[in-house]
């Protein structure tokens, strides 16, 4: 069968390759596999474990930095391993840990990893090994997915770094040793106008508090103000003005892991959700026995098996070019597919569903496929900017049977 797939864009250059062990701090063997199994990373820590717990976990075990080629971020993801932490993250801890996991892994440590001085190396090293934990501060007080619009701003003098601004619903932000600040450095929306800085939780002018909500406690999400916090150069990250550009690349990563985790929450919510139906008596046969809702349970499991589907079409285009249009048909159908699952399975739970941490309370927390990491809106006025690129991609061609 021929490739039904349009000519990819030449891919943007990488790091060079380097050798494995190169980031001490990773405890991985030379071929990148961790020491001991996820279960056994996990076992010890019990079913309300925070986010940052979570992490110290994995990375004290090597799943970290099993997730990237030779345990090194630079290099990229490996898709079916952060498919694999995702699932066993979500399954035993639920959404606002897995949360507080995932961004770091996908984007932050990316991002961190550009950067090469004492700072950015130090600070990589530690998160890598599960010493520390980090936090993405990319989303402003200003509309969240508007990032040429934010009003975070650093002041470059000589050898020293200002930053001043307001990020809020930063993800780890109550337990982060480091954030990753996303700042202006001049006005104007062009995207060389923005750029990353490293700024230690400790430093003076750091203000942080948790968000108003109980939904993503375990996630450490909050609000984080930063008041003339003076820096040196040495915490800038990657080189001045690549900020946007930087975060176009790995917000890619960032929604194929969101997808990738999409699939594993849809199964394991519609599998307690079977076994449910299947144990609760309902005119002299079970809820399970119902045609309607065997077949509105079957339309669930087709949109989960077409995520998984564009999972494994799409995951590496996004893992080894950084494909923003498969990107963003990923996180469109991330969002579209985890809201209809949820929703109809809160349905079937009847008032059962409403117990606290029981799927209700999934469902609410699951709206974040929808808006974090870029709204449904923004993503898919994305995929229509890529329209024609996408339908050249459908056509059929000669020897297409």
């Amino acid at each position: 069968m021929s490739d039904l797939r349009a000519p990819a864009p030449p891919a943007p250059p990488g790091p060079p390759a380097t050798p494995a062990g190169t980031l001490p701090g990773a405890p991985v063997t030379s071929d990148g596999t961790p020491h001991g199994t996820l279960d056994g990373a996990l076992a010890g820590l019990p079913p309300e474990a925070s986010g940052a717990e979570v992490w110290s976990a994995l990375g004290a075990g090597g799943h970290l930095a099993a997730c990237y080629l030779d345990g090194d971020p630079r290099r990229g993801v490996r898709p079916a391993a952060l498919a694999r932490l995702l699932a066993a993250t979500d399954a035993r801890f639920g959404i606002p840990a897995t949360l507080s996991v995932s961004v770091p892994l996908a984007t932050t440590l990316p991002v961190l990893a550009t950067g090469t001085t004492p700072e950015a190396r130090r600070a990589l090293e530690d998160a890598l090994a599960g010493r520390v934990t980090t936090a993405l501060a990319a989303t402003d007080a200003t509309a969240g997915t508007d990032l040429s619009g934010l009003r975070t701003a650093v002041h470059l003098d000589g050898d020293t770094v200002e930053v001043t601004g307001e990020k809020q619903w930063i993800a780890n932000a109550t337990t982060a040793s480091w954030f990753l600040v996303l700042a202006r450095l001049r006005p104007g929306r062009h995207f060389t106008a923005f750029t990353w800085v490293l700024v230690p939780a400790d430093a003076p002018g750091v203000h942080v508090r948790p968000a108003d909500s109980s939904l993503y406690a375990a996630s450490g999400t909050g609000h984080v103000r930063f008041d003339g916090v003076r820096l040196t150069t040495g915490h800038l990250v990657d080189r001045v003005g690549m900020g946007l550009p930087s975060f176009a690349r790995h917000i890619a990563t960032e929604r194929l892991a969101g997808a990738l985790w999409g699939v594993a929450l849809c199964r394991r919510v519609l599998a307690d959700t079977r076994r449910r139906l299947a144990a609760r008596a309902h005119g002299g046969a079970t809820l399970w026995d119902n045609e309607a809702i065997r077949q509105r349970f079957a339309a669930c499991l087709v949109r989960t098996q077409e995520l998984h589907a564009l999972c494994e079409q799409f995951a590496q285009p996004v893992a080894r070019r950084y494909d923003t249009t498969a990107a963003a048909t990923l996180k469109a159908a991330a969002g579209a597919t985890v809201g209809q699952v949820l929703g109809d399975c809160a349905q079937w739970w009847g008032a059962a569903g409403f117990a606290d941490g029981s799927v209700q309370q999934t469902r609410a927390q699951a709206a974040l496929f929808g808006i974090g990491g870029g709204a449904t809106e923004v993503v898919l006025a994305t995929l229509a900017d890529s329209a024609e690129h996408v339908l050249a991609r459908l056509e059929l061609r000669g020897d297409t049977p």
